[in-house]
């Protein structure tokens, strides 16, 4: 006898082995046990769920002529003649390939006439979005009302491309994606059943790629059961039949991306090449990871809403204490784009790696997100000791020496850098404190021919104050935590408007937008 799938195999024979819809399978029972039969109903929901299956169930059932709590009871000649598909009462319909106008008028006329070997004449209808307008038109009135011993099952994956005169006529059933824990509770079962050895680990993963699908995660398993035919499926084996890599991969991804470690990056993706992962799934898995590390980052108990193990929990908040939240979603904004770009892309590998080298690198960027990251990595340094200036080390008397140790340089700001801050000068001058602050609440800033900061003050005082030594030295650090690079300003006293308006693009801008700007005054003793 020829080998059966296991979807097909298992596929439940009782409302009481449909799993993960006990909303629907209560509520059909109930009117199946009272009577209360509707004639028209229209199962939603995503592949796999169980639409199909219910619409079978239902057909049954209504047919069966010793039901048992609701169920069909299999061995009557109504139920066996439909379960073998020899029923002419039920007639299972693909709209997909009988979308017309002229089949739809074939089900109006056998409608006419009652069923001859069962109770209910029963119309299941798959993918019934797939009809033509003409053919919803035409079953509309029979949709409507029906002949008493008429039942339609209408199925549908996108149900909103169903018109709503069709949509007002049924009893609409929404079957929600099956939870990864029933998946892989089932999984175990059938396992068991089939004599299959199988870690919960596999088992487990397997439920989860099936995003919700009972038929896929049953697929997914016969695939990994027929590759590793007589052995114990692990987790590992599941991996490399599904193509896929372990979140543990991703973990040390991340935190490569984390120490800007571009080298280390393209390690982990050339090991995932070489083993013959699939590049579209492992850009959609890294995406699934960085949104666990940002529900780990923006919320107090992620846990209610991540199914991660024990030692993944571990991870994830290691690296979420070491995340900020808007870098985590430039890092997810950049591979979505990619998602998108890679499907058709006979360039994998290499737009990858270019995404890859955009997160290792913020300066390519300009934007707030890139800049917001440039200080994250900045204020890592400093934590790690790598800017700040090491001790003296001693001398044999005891003493220390005096020699200065030399701070590490920073790298000359870009001129992308310059005009990044000009852009940004309000946020930045905002956001300080103190004396700083004040003095340049009334300044503009510009670029100078040789890309440099020009810093325009309208007040004398607050100019000169500027130039001395030792604010000019607070402001250019101010500037290099702000961007990670070193760069060079200078102060220039401008008391005429005119003579601003032509240096300062920015000043000009807010004229054009007839925004009102404040120039405050400032008296000498306020910078004493």
């Amino acid at each position: 006898m020829s080998y059966v799938a296991l979807y097909r195999k298992f596929r439940p024979d009782n409302f009481g082995d449909v799993k993960g819809q006990d909303h629907i399978v209560t509520t059909l029972k109930n009117q199946i046990l009272s009577g209360r039969i509707g004639h028209a109903y229209l199962f939603c929901g995503t592949r796999g769920t169980g639409k199909t299956t219910m619409a079978k169930l239902m057909a049954r059932a209504v047919n069966c002529d010793n039901p048992k709590d609701g169920n069909p009871c299999g061995e009557c000649a109504s139920c066996k003649a439909i379960a073998a598909g020899a029923s002419m009462s039920v007639v299972e319909i693909d709209a997909a390939s009988n979308n017309g106008v002229d089949n739809v008028r074939e089900i109006i006329d056998e409608v006419a006439f009652p069923p001859a070997d069962a109770k209910y004449r029963v119309y299941i209808i798959d993918e019934v979005h797939m009809l033509s307008p003409g053919a919803f038109n035409a079953l509309l009135k029979t949709l409507e009302e029906p002949p008493l011993y008429c039942i339609f099952i209408l199925a549908t994956t996108d149900p909103q491309k169903i018109p709503v005169t069709i949509l007002s006529r049924c009893q609409r059933y929404d079957f929600r994606r099956i939870t990864t824990d029933v998946i892989a509770n089932r999984l175990e079962e059938l396992t068991a059943i089939e004599n299959v050895g199988a870690e919960p680990r596999a088992l487990r993963y397997i439920a989860k790629a099936a995003d919700g699908s009972m038929r896929d995660a049953l697929s997914l398993l016969d695939q990994c059961i027929a590759f590793h035919y007589g052995e114990t499926l692990t987790l590992d084996m599941a991996l490399d039949v599904l193509g896929a890599v372990d979140s543990e991969v991703f973990s040390n991804m991340y935190r490569k991306v984390l120490d800007r470690d571009v080298m280390g990056c393209l390690s982990v993706l050339d090991r995932a090449v070489s083993q013959g992962r699939d590049l579209v799934q492992f850009v959609n898995d890294f995406i699934g990871y960085m949104r666990n590390v940002l529900i780990v980052t923006s919320t107090e108990n992620p846990w209610d809403i991540l199914d991660v193990s024990d030692e993944n929990r571990q991870r994830l908040s290691e690296e979420a204490e070491r995340s900020d939240l808007t870098v985590v979603m430039r890092y997810i904004k950049v591979f979505s784009s990619l998602a998108n770009e890679i499907r058709y892309s006979a360039s994998k590998r290499i737009l990858i790696e270019t995404a890859l080298i955009r997160l290792c690198k913020p300066e390519m960027k300009t934007d707030q997100a890139a800049l917001l990251d440039r200080v994250r990595a900045l204020e890592d340094k400093i934590a790690k000791g790598l800017v700040v200036a090491s001790a003296a080390p001693a001398m044999v008397d005891g003493s220390t020496s005096k020699e200065p140790v030399k701070p590490v340089e920073l790298p000359k700001a870009l001129p992308e850098d310059v005009e990044s801050v000009v852009d940004n000068w309000s946020r930045m001058v905002s956001g300080m404190e103190g004396l700083l602050k004040t003095m340049l609440k009334g300044t503009y800033p510009s670029v100078t021919s040789d890309n440099r900061l020009k810093i325009v003050a309208c007040n004398k005082l607050a100019a000169d104050k500027l130039s001395e030594e030792g604010t000019a030295a607070e402001l250019k650090e101010v500037l290099q935590k702000y961007t990670g690079k070193d760069i060079d300003f200078v102060t220039e006293f401008m008391p005429d408007e005119s003579t601003r308006e032509a240096v300062s693009p920015n000043l000009l801008a807010l004229k054009n937008i007839n925004a009102d700007i404040e120039t405050e005054n400032f008296e000498e003793e306020d910078y004493v």
